[in-house]
């Protein structure tokens, strides 16, 4: 029987078990573990995929789960803690002679054993396995039929952000110039963009919408992400998923709002004002601005065309770390006494909410799961905020 899964498909490793970095930029308590206990315990996800799986330590911890009864590998791939399913895959950057880039991309595989066949290949394109986001030293083309021939999911991540994206840069105006169209199963939007959005471009009317967290932190965990309807949550059902075969598929994207995307405007990279792409910045007058996704997509836009599948709803939705009436400790009273963080999105009654929120707090959270806060633009690398 189908159900609905709630899924996030971008989280980084910060270090290893042994305390080594994986991605310089995350905290360093994003070790494997705890991202697991993290998104079981207190997010509630069912499924998370960790993009920095090809790195042999994080493999080694993994193993070192398994072996004590933690972990279990699925049948039809990913592996079980608690209650959410690990998804192996890795976050690459492209630079090849058809990609002014760089853009980064998303491999997923089965399971360890693909995984690690991936590892020995990427291993010896790429100048430091044991980090993340590695530039591999290979055409795109080429990578995208390795992962295909190791039966994995190629994504290609945050498509519009101005800094290491598909679209970002301006260079490219069609994903063909880089990529095989047919060997992409999805695209990731990235946290300032939405559907709406997106579908002005007709080339991506075809494919797949993601909405992924891209964590550096474990709150970060689930900030974005989509429920979708599956036999279970395994590698093999979201693969169908996202091909949209035998009924799975996306049922709804939830995403933050763009206007809380540090990149939707256009602003100076000096002072953060709205600022016209060209500059300089009429207030400071910098010389350097920083397009906005908001703008970069006008510019591919491609209303002739109108879309060829039905979307699923794209829902504007903050985490709840975001909500300025909610403070570390009520958040941790709602984890302990209310339940997950999907839980409390989703499901919460008033009267649950009651027991240990204030009425202005509850009143938000209402508001958010109706996309109805008040919201401050973001841009230049500086997120938008919810109004008081």
């Amino acid at each position: 029987m189908l159900q609905d899964y709630f899924v996030d498909l971008h989280v980084h490793i910060g270090n290893t078990m042994y305390g080594k970095p994986v991605k310089i930029t995350a905290s360093k308590t994003l070790t494997l573990t705890n991202i697991l206990h993290e998104s079981s315990k207190r997010k509630g996800l069912d499924m998370v995929g960790i993009i920095d799986g090809h790195v042999p330590a994080v493999q080694e911890e993994l193993i070192q789960l398994i072996e004590k009864g933690d972990a279990e590998p699925l049948e039809d791939g990913g592996i079980q803690y608690g209650n959410v399913t690990l998804l192996l895959g890795s976050e690459i950057e492209v630079y090849d002679d058809n990609c002014q880039g760089p853009i980064h991309v998303l491999c997923f595989f089965e399971d360890l054993y693909h995984m690690q066949q991936f590892t020995d290949w990427f291993g010896k394109r790429v100048k430091n396995i044991t980090l993340s986001s590695q530039r591999i030293y290979e055409n795109a083309h080429n990578l995208q039929k390795q992962v295909k021939e190791l039966g994995g999911v190629f994504i290609p991540a945050h498509i519009f952000t101005p800094f290491k994206s598909l679209f970002g840069k301006g260079v490219v105006a069609s994903l063909e110039e880089i990529l095989i169209p047919e060997l992409i199963d999805a695209v990731e939007l990235g946290l300032s963009s939405d559907t709406q959005m997106a579908d002005q471009i007709s080339e991506l009317h075809s494919y797949t919408f993601l909405t992924n967290s891209d964590a550096h932190s474990l709150k970060k965990i689930a900030r974005e992400y989509q429920k979708i309807r599956m036999k279970a949550p395994t590698f093999m059902e979201l693969k169908k998923a996202l091909a949209s075969k035998d009924d799975r598929g996306i049922v709804a994207n939830y995403g933050m709002n763009p206007l809380l995307g540090k990149y939707h405007s256009t602003v100076c990279a000096n002072c953060l004002s709205p600022a016209k792409y060209g500059g300089p910045c009429e207030k400071c007058g910098h010389k350097t601005i920083i397009k906005g996704v908001s703008e970069r997509i006008g510019e591919l836009a491609d209303v002739r065309v109108s879309p060829k599948r039905e979307r699923p709803p794209y829902i504007h939705q903050v985490p709840l770390e975001y909500l300025p009436k909610l403070g570390p400790k009520t958040l941790e009273k709602m984890l302990s006494q209310i339940g997950t963080e999907m839980y409390i999105l989703h499901h919460a009654t008033d009267q649950e909410l009651a027991e240990v929120c204030s009425k202005d707090l509850i009143r938000m959270i209402k508001e958010m799961r109706e996309g109805n806060l008040s919201l401050l633009a973001g841009g230049g690398g500086k997120y938008g905020k919810v109004k008081k």
